[in-house]
């Protein structure tokens, strides 16, 4: 049986346009991950996309893993939620267009509902624009991703650009 997938891109040209969410009431850090842990990207990878279909990645090899990771065009970030781990989001550097895609984004399920990914998101889109020349930072989601993504993207001020539907 085939499902219907609706996919949404969406943007940010400016830091201007971001609407920042407040801060989670609980002590949380974020952090930028050692390029070359590809661990920590395969962990996550797992186990915030086991409920969301994420299965690209699951043929990876460790040298996969290892290739992505230590590109420079690729970094990690950690949310930590009194030192315990959260959430993360991976951006890529498309240094020709001078654009960040922020290409995988999420939270354990334990912490889902806590008003954590509207914290890192705005710390996403916050520190991509740190970058020179940036001419927007932008994400797709779908309906296989968590019910409150695409209202998280909205709400920080990021605008759909683009949709599509397929099937799985």
């Amino acid at each position: 049986m085939n499902e219907k997938i609706y996919r949404n891109f969406l943007e940010i040209k400016t830091i201007d346009s971001l609407i920042e969410a407040s801060p989670p009431q609980k002590k949380c850090s974020i952090d930028l991950a050692n390029p070359n842990d590809f661990q920590i990207n395969k962990f996550f990878y797992k186990n915030v996309g086991k409920k969301h279909k994420w299965t690209d990645r699951l043929a990876w090899t460790e040298t996969d893993w290892i290739n992505y990771t230590s590109n420079t065009k690729v970094e990690t970030y950690i949310l930590k939620v009194q030192g315990d781990l959260a959430g993360y989001f991976e951006t890529i550097f498309h240094l020709n267009l001078q654009e960040i895609e922020i290409a995988y984004f999420g939270l354990l399920e334990e912490y889902h509902n806590k008003k954590l990914g509207g914290h890192l998101l705005s710390f996403a889109i916050k520190r991509s624009f740190q970058k020179k020349n940036l001419k927007r930072v932008w994400v797709h989601t779908c309906t296989l991703d968590h019910k409150n993504a695409l209202k998280n993207y909205l709400a920080r001020g990021m605008k759909i650009y683009k949709k599509e539907i397929f099937e799985i």
